[in-house]
């Protein structure tokens, strides 16, 4: 990485880091060295290239940057904390950049964090912040006890503690990041007796077993676990900087903070990858099939072929949470085919993987094949490759791809996919387990699709049913993750988080919605959301959104017709209105509206360059496509409320 620091100290030092902002992730995506304190590469430890990176992005105003790139991902992120806290600003700058988001922080002062997060006229709160991060350390409760304190002394102010971290769950808007404590050796050493010591090691591990569980009952909290942090890294702090400045966290341990913190803004912002692709050779086995043919690979019985099992092992464990599994790999098509039916040390099989190209073209190509044919965009991938060159290609071809550098040292393998948290999320749904069968019932769509009916015959075939009406209560979540993962099919951009959904859906003034879906292979689940506002006689839809996995299938126009149609003859409204706010991915549904009977109208002042506003009269409403079979429970809203 030493290039691209240089790189970017050149653009800074010409004025020019902030129009050159869209080439910072590529040049921070660069190969990491070798893995190094608590869990990173080596060149995002402390003082490494990557803190390096962020102290000098740190520097740029977010608002020039946006000047340049107006559709750059902006996270806006509150720090606060038990102590000096500021220093997790720079880590945390560089690895957003790393990801190609752009960090807007709000810094409070030492030792604030209640009235922080509890004054509802803090700085902290007015910016309506995507994560508050409040950092607590061991002082948390240790300036809770008096002078001569004993074990029980500080289980009663963990009870205290925990008390105040459940308020402010509840309190603070938007995420709350806490984090357990570390417990410092010079604490636990003040106590003379192993029986005391171990009585305070069992309260303090309650008292961060408890905080951990908190996240079970409150929505809109995250509590980072720093123990597997420190335990991949050197000491919790400098005792001279903890002394002296307050900070009690070393910059280590921030660097691997801010990185976890980074996973959870991608999560936040719906930038969560969907699918793995996996190289083979020296991959998911040790050996090259080609030339050792399956009795001469191993992914078992050797030292080195164990290291292989267990990553297989990882990626299966992956593969039951949602996460899709492909293959990119050149070799032929058969032999491999061969090895995931029936070898004896394969963990993963055939049916493991939704795709799987085995051939010898580049794989660049072959990722943006697995793409389209998975009617996923190519920033849905993660690519693991132990060659630098296909590495590279793939960098070069497809930079949407992100790619996790594998090497010679398959011990590693396991380190190196998670070290980036590629497919962490807030919450896992119904949904996403059940994700891989899914796409496997998509190949059988497709086989029905290409055996040489008409479109609308193989629509006919497919036997389609929709099932609208409001959200149930296990479906937020699942809500909230498809209106931000939504790309393609989001009418006005972005979306919502869980909290804010279930208030919507209690405004008796708003309108939600939540389509399922199902056909002759199977159910679907929920694949669609319309959110509305009623107002004036009339409603507004706010945001639309449908699953790429159900495109092409006429349900977005069953989901409009049946609104429509309620609009008209059960609410006796007079109108509906919608906005189209053009993205960078969803331009093919510019004419959606226009093609549901909807009319143009002049966009309001101020906004002719950004959205594009509908209107129907409702005299005409389009019926619902025929090969659609609806079932729809959505209520009655007498004229006269509308307001």
């Amino acid at each position: 990485m030493t290039n691209a620091l240089a790189r970017l100290r050149e653009l800074h030092a010409r004025g020019l880091l902030e129009k050159a902002y869209d080439q910072v992730p590529a040049l921070l995506a660069e190969d990491a060295g070798p893995v190094g304190p608590v869990g990173l590469p080596a060149t995002a430890a402390a003082g490494g290239d990557l803190a390096k990176a962020g102290r000098l992005l740190a520097r740029l105003d977010p608002d020039a940057v946006l000047a340049h790139h107006p559709h750059t991902p902006v996270v806006t992120v509150a720090v606060t904390g038990q102590s000096t806290v500021g220093h997790v600003i720079d880590p945390l700058t560089g690895e957003l950049a790393r990801h190609g988001l752009l960090l807007r922080p709000v810094p409070g002062e030492y030792g604030t964090y209640l009235r922080d997060l509890t004054d509802p006229r803090s700085p902290l709160r007015t910016p309506a912040p995507d994560l508050t991060l409040c950092l607590l350390d061991a002082e948390t409760l240790f300036e809770q006890v008096p002078a001569v304190w004993r074990p029980e002394d500080v289980e009663a102010a963990g009870e205290e503690a925990l008390s105040r971290c459940a308020a402010l769950a509840g309190a603070v808007p938007g995420t709350l990041v806490l984090n357990t404590l570390p417990l410092p050796r010079t604490y636990s050493r003040q106590l003379v007796d192993h029986r005391s010591r171990a009585r305070l090691g069992a309260v303090w591990r309650e008292f961060n077993a408890r905080l951990l569980r908190l996240t079970e009952s409150a929505d809109r909290l995250v509590v980072i676990d720093l123990e597997p942090l420190v335990g991949d890294g050197g000491p919790v702090t400098d005792p001279r900087l903890e002394r002296y400045g307050k900070v009690r966290f070393g910059a280590e341990l921030l660097a691997a903070y801010a990185r976890e913190v980074a996973h959870l803004a991608r999560a936040v912002r719906g930038l969560v990858r969907k699918c793995l692709v996996l190289d083979l050779d020296h991959t998911l086995w040790d050996g090259v099939l080609g030339e050792d043919g399956p009795d001469g690979i191993a992914a078992a019985g050797t030292l080195r072929g164990e290291a292989f099992g267990a990553f297989q092992r990882c990626v299966r464990q992956l593969s039951s949470q949602g996460v899709l599994l492909a293959v990119s790999s050149k070799n032929d098509e058969e032999p491999v085919l061969e090895v995931l039916r029936g070898h004896p040390d394969m963990t993963l099989r055939e049916q493991d993987f939704v795709r799987i190209n085995a051939n010898w073209r580049p794989k660049d190509g072959n990722l943006l094949d697995i793409a389209r044919v998975l009617d996923l965009g190519p920033d849905a991938l993660v690519f693991a490759d132990d060659s630098p060159a296909e590495r590279a290609r793939v960098r070069h071809g497809a930079p949407e791809v992100a790619v996790v550098p594998l090497d010679d040292e398959p011990a590693l393998h396991v380190t190196r996919l998670l070290t980036d948290g590629w497919f962490d999320t807030l919450r896992l749904t119904d949904e996403d387990r059940a994700r891989t069968g899914e796409y496997h019932r998509q190949r059988e769509r497709r086989a029905l699709r290409q055996a040489g009916a008409s479109h609308e015959e193989f629509l006919r075939a497919l036997e389609v049913t929709l099932d609208l009406g409001p959200p149930r209560g296990h479906e937020y979540a699942r809500l909230s993750q498809l209106s931000l993962r939504t790309n393609q099919f989001n009418l006005t951009g972005g979306g919502l988080p869980e909290p804010r959904l279930a208030a919507l859906a209690a405004d008796p003034d708003r309108l939600l919605l939540a389509a399922r879906t199902a056909d002759r292979f199977g159910a679907n689940g929920l694949v669609a959301a319309v959110l509305g506002t009623f107002e004036a006689g009339a409603l507004r839809l706010d945001g639309m959104w449908l699953s790429c996995r159900v495109l092409g299938r006429d349900i977005e126009r069953a989901v409009l017709a049946v609104l429509l149609a309620h609009a008209r003859d059960d609410l006796g409204l007079s109108a509906v209105t919608a906005r189209y706010v053009p993205t960078a991915r969803n331009h093919r549904v510019r004419d959606f509206y226009p093609s549901c009977g909807f009319t143009e109208r002049p966009a309001p002042a101020g906004r002719e360059d950004i959205s594009v506003e509908f209107h129907h009269d409702l005299t005409r409403v389009p019926a619902v496509p025929g090969h659609v079979r609806v079932t729809a429970t959505l209520g009655r809203r007498p004229a006269d409320e509308s307001r």
